[in-house]
């Protein structure tokens, strides 16, 4: 009898639930699956931020502006760092301590939902003065991530879309246009390359995260524009096949050796100390650019135009704020959701975040246009020159399949260890599966 990865791993994972949630039961006696209460509406709430450290400083004034506003409510607030979020949340629900709200974004918002974390909060939202005011795109978005039909399970604030980030002095120096279309991308990569000189064309992602931003570029390049071919997933097709060969090529030839190890941080941390000429990342990493190099040597624009002159680029997770089932006092903690995906407050966290805002109010503020690579990433996205292969979020497996268990795969790729086939045919396999798995269960 054959066993699914996924099923072997579900199975693992309930073994050491189950003793996680005696130890719980022992240790606080409330497990995250609680039932909870509605609460007077006023006391104190905690707050997860699901990216502590470099959006703290614009929590912390939101925080403020709304414990004026509401005197009777305090808000504990706790800084998560976006790596280890997905592990905190996990914990919290197999032995007890979950906030009241917490950041959840669609790559992990599945996953919780199926451990039935999160309150429902699509009746809330229709009485709410939200009501209408929210990027549909967005509230869609949120809604098929948690793979629960019709129910809402967060309140989306924001969208961080992918950017391609240039340096504009080198681009200048060498003569090069910006990189709007792959073919310029590569060509950018090769001459702006010294790698004597310690100067590279490219930093590409090799660490935590790598498979997202791989995805992104091999469907840019292929030009498909659907992740499933009936209950099959196209990730192994051969043009993707293909554009991975080209863009893994890219790796020690115009990127620096130390690509293979680095995360979001260690790679946006080299683009910005060194001198290499791009970097793939999305809008949240605009104000470290800002810091580090000045307005006049950096631009940032969207995924480069395929051969079909087409831009297509693979769903990116939206942010959203979720009221926990177990939380003590739900009123309190909806009015701090209301109030953080108001117009002002949710103006002022993604003008911080250079991120798209999801209160339509917000979004036709006049930082929008001021923010250029903003600007032109909700530009790509309304104008109808974008195609966008949404990802199978809902999938409860998604996470893990995406990041733990084929990221060093990736790895290997990268060093010449396996093929590009063999990669990908891997992944395909265990979303194939996780697909059937979910539609078994009903879903779908």
């Amino acid at each position: 009898m054959n066993i699914s990865k996924t099923f072997r791993a579900r199975a693992a994972s309930a073994v050491s639930l189950t003793a996680v949630l005696a130890l719980g039961a022992t240790a606080c006696g409330d497990d995250g699956s609680g039932s909870g209460t509605e609460g007077s509406g006023k006391g104190e709430i905690t707050f997860w931020d699901n990216n502590g450290g470099p959006r703290t400083a614009v929590w912390t004034e939101i925080i403020e502006d709304f414990e004026k506003e509401n005197p009777d409510i305090r808000v504990t607030y706790v800084p998560i760092p976006i790596a280890d979020v997905q592990s905190k949340y996990d914990t919290a629900i197999a032995g007890g301590g979950l906030p009241d709200v917490g950041g959840v974004g669609t790559a992990y918002l599945a996953n919780m939902v199926s451990q039935e974390a999160l309150e429902p909060i699509g009746e809330r939202l229709e009485g709410s003065a939200l009501k209408g005011k929210l990027v549909e795109s967005m509230v869609e978005s949120v809604r098929s991530a948690a793979g629960r039909g019709d129910d809402l399970y967060t309140v989306p604030t924001s969208a961080n879309n992918g950017a391609l980030w240039y340096r504009t002095d080198l681009f200048e120096q060498a003569g090069l246009e910006p990189p709007t279309t792959w073919p310029a991308f590569y060509e950018a990569a090769e001459k702006l390359t010294d790698a004597k000189n310690n100067k590279f064309g490219y930093t590409i992602r090799g660490g935590a995260g790598s498979i997202a931003q791989a995805l992104d570029a091999i469907y840019g390049q292929s030009g498909i524009t659907e992740f499933w071919d009936g209950d099959k997933t196209t990730l192994n097709d051969p043009r993707n096949v293909a554009a991975l060969e080209k863009y893994a090529a890219l790796f020690r030839t115009t990127t620096p050796a130390a690509d293979v190890n680095n995360d979001f941080t260690k790679m946006v941390a080299q683009w910005d100390t060194g001198t290499i000429g791009m970097l793939s990342h999305n809008l949240g990493s605009y104000q470290d650019h800002l810091k580090a190099l000045g307005e006049d040597k950096f631009a940032g624009i969207p995924a480069p135009i395929g051969e079909g002159g087409t831009r297509v680029q693979v769903s990116n997770p939206v942010d959203g704020l979720g009221l926990f089932r177990s939380g003590k006092n739900k009123n309190a903690a909806w009015k701090f959701i209301e109030f953080a995906a108001s117009h002002a407050s949710n103006s002022k966290w993604n003008e911080s975040a250079g991120a798209i805002p999801a209160n339509t109010e917000a979004a036709r503020d006049p930082w929008i246009s001021a923010t250029e690579p903003t600007a032109l990433a909700a530009e790509a996205l309304t104008d109808g020159s974008t195609e966008i292969v949404d990802l199978p979020y809902y999938l409860p497996d998604w996470n893990n399949i995406s990041k733990a268990d084929n990221e060093p795969g990736f790895q290997k790729l990268l060093l010449g260890k396996t093929t590009a086939r063999a990669f990908l045919d891997t992944l395909a396999e265990e979303l194939n599966a996780a697909q059937k798995e979910w539609k078994e269960l009903g879903n779908g």
